[in-house]
C-alpha cells in the first residue's frame, strides 16, 4: 500500500488541474496578475505560498477544536500573518532586491482568498495529514498558474528567463534579435497577465468538456 490512499492522492491532484483554485475556482487572481511580469517573482510567490498555505493548514486543523466560532476568522489571519511575517523576514535577509520587487504582494498573502478559503472549507473540519496534503495541492495548482505566466511574460515581453538572455542581445542584434524579432513590450503590463490566465483556462476547457458543462 502506498503512502497514499487514492483520496488523499486527489487532495494533491486535483487543484493542479480539474480543481485549480485560480482557472477553476478563480481565486487568487490579484498576483497573477500582479508579480508575474518576472519569472523569478513568480517562483517565489509559488514557494511563499506553498509554505504559508501547507503549514497554515496544519496549524489551523490542529487548534480546530478549541478555536471559538466567533473568533475563528481572527485566529485564521493572526496565524497566516504570523507565516507572512517569517516569508517576509527571509526575503530580506536573503534575497532582498526580489523583496522589493514583491513589495507590498507578500503581504497580501495575508488576505489570499485561496489561503482563508482552505481554512475555512478544509482545514477546520478535517485532521493535520489531509489538511497538510490540501494546502499542498492548492498551492501547487496555484504556483503552476503563476510560473506557466511568469513563463511567458517574461520570455515575450523581455526575451529573457530568470533574468537570462534566451532570445539573444536585444542591443547587439544577436540571436532572434538578427532576424528581426522585436520584445512585445504588452507582455509587461498586468493586462496581458489576465489574457495568458484567459487562454490557460481554454485550453483547459477545450481538454476538458466536463468543466464547461459543471462551471
Amino acid at each position: 500500500m502506498g503512502l497514499l490512499s487514492k483520496k488523499d492522492s486527489k487532495l494533491i491532484l486535483d487543484p493542479l488541474a480539474d480543481n485549480n483554485p485560480i482557472t477553476i475556482q478563480v481565486l487568487g487572481i490579484c498576483s497573477a496578475l500582479a508579480i508575474t511580469a518576472e519569472l523569478e517573482a513568480a517562483i517565489v510567490m509559488s514557494i511563499s505560498v506553498l509554505f504559508v498555505l501547507g503549514l497554515g493548514n496544519v496549524v489551523i486543523s490542529l487548534i480546530r477544536n478549541i478555536i471559538p466560532s466567533k473568533i475563528r476568522i481572527i485566529v485564521q489571519l493572526t496565524v497566516v500573518a504570523a507565516l507572512v511575517i517569517i516569508v517576509d523576514l527571509v526575503l530580506k535577509a536573503f534575497a532582498y532586491e526580489l523583496s522589493k520587487t514583491l513589495s507590498v504582494f507578500v503581504g497580501l498573502i495575508i488576505t489570499n482568498c485561496i489561503i482563508m478559503g482552505r481554512f475555512e472549507a478544509f482545514a477546520l473540519g478535517n485532521g493535520p495529514w489531509r489538511s497538510f496534503l490540501d494546502g499542498i495541492g492548492n498551492s501547487l495548482g496555484y504556483g503552476v498558474i503563476l510560473i506557466i505566466v511568469g513563463f511567458f511574460r517574461e520570455l515575450l515581453g523581455s526575451g529573457t528567463l530568470l533574468g537570462i538572455e534566451v532570445l539573444g542581445d536585444p542591443i547587439a542584434k544577436t540571436g532572434l534579435y538578427a532576424m528581426g524579432y522585436e520584445n512585445n513590450g504588452f507582455m509587461l503590463l498586468s493586462p496581458m497577465a489576465l489574457i495568458v490566465v484567459g487562454i490557460i483556462i481554454w485550453v483547459q476547457r477545450s481538454r476538458n468538456k466536463a468543466l464547461i458543462e459543471d462551471h
